[in-house]
């Protein structure tokens, strides 16, 4: 049967604002840079449907891997264009669904108690006495969205070479944040939006996108999961009340109805 998406949104919408839902479940695969973000859009659905959420957060890559292998996912939002794209080549998304969604941007941090307010990051950067024995916590570049970034920006000043030795390489961006939150890293290179939500870090340089691909955060339904429940949530995550929260975890929504 042929899908239109755009009737099936509107009809969800309609029956979410509604409250007409039966209790039902829905699970969602975010980016673990979504965990507060999405952690409370699903209390606030609940409360309002009455539609109970599964969430799983992880590092994108890990995500969509789970997903393609058959994990029980109804909605996943990824923190890379790329991991979105591997699961459309693996059909197993709802093509018409797919949506960009989210901004972001990146920031370094360190600890409160460093002594610098600001660093310069530049080609000049002494990265190695700026740990001051510590290592820099980043996502791992080999599989977590936050490090390629992480990886670009520091290729983008000339600093990769000197700073491979030197990473403490994180299974996601929030790992990397803990590890300067506990002091044991002296920065860390992270999204704005989990250095906002921490009052144990402190930004000391913002990254500008020109040093890096654009960070976008896609949504879309996973195959076959486009029932009524799923998509009453995936309306939900593209009305103003959920733009209003995203906005307060400091993303910058892309697509709103």
């Amino acid at each position: 049967m042929k899908r239109n998406f755009t009737w099936l949104v509107c009809a969800a919408s309609v029956v979410a604002s509604q409250y007409t839902y039966a209790a039902e479940q829905v699970t969602i695969f975010a980016a673990s840079s979504l965990t507060n973000a999405v952690t409370e859009l699903s209390e606030r659905y609940q409360t309002q449907t009455g539609v109970e959420s599964r969430l799983s957060f992880a590092s994108s890559s890990a995500l969509a891997r789970q997903i393609s292998q058959g994990a029980p996912a109804d909605i996943y939002i990824s923190a890379n264009v790329k991991w979105m794209d591997y699961l459309q080549t693996q059909q197993v998304i709802e093509n018409d669904s797919r949506k960009p969604l989210l901004k972001n941007s990146l920031v370094v941090v360190a600890p409160k108690s460093y002594p610098d307010p600001q660093v310069q990051v530049s080609a000049a950067w002494d990265l190695e006495k700026a740990l001051d024995g510590t290592r820099m916590a980043v996502g791992d570049p080999n599989h977590v969205p936050a490090g390629r970034y992480a990886k670009q920006a520091l290729e983008h000043y000339g600093l990769w070479a000197d700073a491979l030795h030197l990473l403490a390489r994180a299974n996601n961006v929030r790992s990397a944040l803990v590890l300067v939150e506990r002091g044991e890293s002296n920065l860390g290179i992270v999204y704005k939006t989990d250095a906002k939500i921490s009052s144990k870090v402190k930004i000391v340089a913002e990254l500008p996108e020109s040093s890096h691909a654009p960070i976008r955060y896609p949504m879309a339904i996973v195959k076959g999961k486009a029932i009524p429940e799923v998509q009453g949530y995936y309306a939900f995550l593209q009305s103003e009340e959920a733009k209003a929260v995203f906005e307060k975890y400091g993303f910058e929504v892309v697509s709103v109805n």
